[in-house]
Order: C-alpha cells, then structure tokens, then sequence
C-alpha cells in the first residue's frame, strides 16, 4: 500500500436534543497524523440529511480525488440522522467505514428508534444493513461496518492510521475539532 495515504474522518458536534441541527466535521489526514484540511457541514438533529449532506461536503472537496476511506464515527449523526453507508458509496465513489468503540447494542436502539420515530423502522434498517465485525487493535477491538475495499486493506489502514488508543486518529482529531467548536472546549473522547 502506498504511504502516505489519505483519509477523512468524520464526527458530529454535541448537541442538545431540542437543536434543530448539529456541526458535523472532517478531517483530512495523511495516514497517520498529517492534518492536511478540516471540512464542515450541518445535519439536522435527528433529522434524515446525514448521507444527502455527507456527498455534497465529500463530493465538493479539492481533496476527494486523494482520499483513499471515508471513516465515520458511528453509523450516525446528530442522534439518529443514519448514514446509509450503500448509499454515500454509490454517490461519492468512496470506500466508507463505520467505527464504533463498543459494539452496538442493537436492541436499545431498536426500542430508542420506536419510542421516538414513525419511520423507525426504516431507519433500523440502515443501521442494521451490512456485516458488523470485530476488528483488533493494540488497545481494544473496535466495531466495523464498510464498503468499497476488502477487509486485509481496511485493517491495514486503521492500524496505519491509528496513532495512540482504538481509534483512527482521523476520528480523533474530527471529535476534537468538533466539539471544541460546539462548546468552547473540546472534551471526552471520540
């Protein structure tokens, strides 16, 4: 693989649940730690724009035709404005993953989705489409979901990219950017 590869990491703003919209940022790295932009755009807070919104910020960037992965994380944005990673792939010609730290617990969302929404089931959907695998790391197993690349190469990058802990230093950065942002100071961990 060549080095120096680049990636964009992508995370959403905390927010509260009465917002109507969230800041969502990404982070253009070059594998491990170069930072080399910082995008931004807004998502509705529990809103259905996340993937809509994530193709107009991915596909007007100078950066895209160097950008080897899209890595979100979480599946998705300001509560549960889900990302259907199918979709993105086919409109921005990416290979995209998902990571989370824990592995999701499906049945609360399940529940959280059916209290709250009347097209919960829809978005269930999303959230469940595709294999959910176990990916090890020098700290801690993390949780994926991808398209666009086989399993070796998406391994291969997260331990390139990882610099210290679980996560892609891409994520970490995209957190830290993005809740600095939103509350003065950036805290708590992507």
């Amino acid at each position: 693989m060549k080095s120096q590869i680049r990636v964009l990491g992508i995370d959403d703003s905390p927010f509260r649940f009465d917002d109507k919209k969230t800041w969502v940022v990404g982070v253009v790295m070059r594998v491990p730690s170069y930072i080399e932009a910082v995008l931004k755009t807004e998502v509705e807070v529990d809103g259905i724009d996340a993937s809509e919104k994530l193709t107009e910020m991915i596909n007007s960037s100078r950066y895209k035709e160097q950008l080897k992965l899209v890595m979100l994380d979480g599946v998705a944005l300001g509560g549960f404005n889900v990302v259907d990673i199918k979709e993105l792939y086919e409109k921005i010609k990416l290979p995209i993953v998902t990571i989370t730290r824990e592995e999701p617990n499906f049945a609360a969302m399940e529940s959280a989705l059916k209290e709250h929404f009347d097209d919960w089931q829809k978005r269930l959907d999303v959230i469940r489409k595709g294999e959910l695998i176990v990916v090890e790391t020098q700290h801690k197993p993390i949780y994926v979901k991808f398209i666009g690349m086989d399993l070796e190469e998406l391994k291969t990058i997260i331990e390139l990219s990882t610099v210290r802990g679980a996560l892609p230093e891409a994520i970490r950065v995209a957190h830290l950017i993005a809740s600095g942002v939103a509350m003065g100071e950036s805290y708590g961990r992507a």
